[in-house]
């Protein structure tokens, strides 16, 4: 009983995190960066 509890709290805590809409500072960041690696890559293609 204790394990399925705790299987439905952690499914419970991912749905609540997936549910979050608003970009964090670090998930900014993150996505900077990303375009950052992908400007340069075009630049070394083309």
């Amino acid at each position: 009983m204790k394990r399925t509890a705790f299987i439905v709290a952690a499914l419970s805590s991912i749905g609540l995190l997936a549910a979050c809409e608003d970009d964090g500072p670090m998930e900014e960041a993150g996505e900077n960066v990303d375009e950052a690696v992908e400007d340069a890559g075009d630049e070394l293609d083309g």
